[in-house]
């Protein structure tokens, strides 16, 4: 049976939640909004720190949201956010995209964000998604494209962050420019070109609060994250080499004049 081979080269450094706990329905899953029913049975694969899962369950209050990760621990965090919610439409577990632990036809709704990027097989845990979808049922998924970023000053040491993180992505099995992807492996995973929506949309960081928050996460992310060992361990960059990475986005994040767009690809799919 197909199982997880990519490494999470994020991993659950504050620097990483930190980020992850920012998103929202709203902000990351806008596409799919508009396709909610108030009793739609969701599952939310890789649901992180459960911000969006339990922004989910808030829109389908006759309905389920059921959110797994493949960290026990990240689970535990997403769990409580929905109790601190009082949100009693959900529950919580852990799961591999590749082969997951549910009968066909359960769900009405399959979300993923920022999943496939990370995964050893995207077209299987495609597969996957659409097996525990019901017939016409939707798989909604939405990664980011990292050969896309966009920044403006144009800075030397953030093409260097941007250049080791696709290697070190690579090295780890996953896929950074996921984004243009998206459609591609779905066609792969045998979905009709006629159930698939591709879109995109964005995330766009310049005001002076946006550049610090976006900034000051990397620059301790390229430091302290799973990310940044794993690039010392497999022999990618130098400890100085981190360090000067980290001091370019505090470097970009002090520039009034600094932009960051962030693209990402969207699918929306029918089982």
């Amino acid at each position: 049976m197909a199982k997880e081979t990519a490494t999470y080269i994020h991993g659950h450094h504050e620097s990483v939640l930190r980020s992850h706990a920012w998103r929202t329905a709203q902000n990351s899953a806008a596409y799919l909004l508009p396709e909610l029913d108030p009793g739609h049975r969701v599952l939310d694969i890789g649901c992180g720190p459960g911000t969006i899962s339990a922004d989910l369950a808030a829109l389908v209050p006759s309905g389920h949201v059921t959110a797994v990760d493949h960290a026990p621990a990240i689970v535990e965090q997403a769990a409580k956010e929905a109790a601190s919610r009082g949100l009693a439409n959900m529950d919580f577990g852990t799961a591999d995209v590749h082969a997951l632990a549910f009968e066909d036809g359960s769900f009405d709704v399959v979300h993923a964000h920022q999943v496939l990027q990370h995964v050893g097989d995207p077209v299987q845990a495609l597969r996957e998604m659409r097996r525990v979808a019901r017939p016409g049922g939707l798989i909604a998924v939405r990664d980011s494209d990292y050969r896309a970023f966009t920044w403006f000053p144009e800075l030397p040491g953030l093409d260097a962050w941007l250049a080791l993180y696709e290697e070190v992505a690579r090295a780890g099995g996953g896929e950074p420019d996921a984004g243009r992807r998206l459609k591609a492996w779905a066609l792969r995973a045998g979905f009709a070109a006629e159930t698939i929506t591709a879109t995109t949309s964005t995330w766009t960081f310049t005001t002076d609060a946006e550049r610090a928050w976006w900034g000051g996460l990397w620059a301790d992310r390229s430091l302290h994250s799973d990310f940044a060992k794993q690039a010392l361990e497999g022999g990618f960059a130098t400890p100085e080499a981190l360090q000067a990475i980290s001091q370019e986005w505090r470097r970009w994040a002090a520039d009034p004049e600094g932009w960051l767009m962030i693209p990402h690809g969207e699918i929306l799919a029918r089982a």
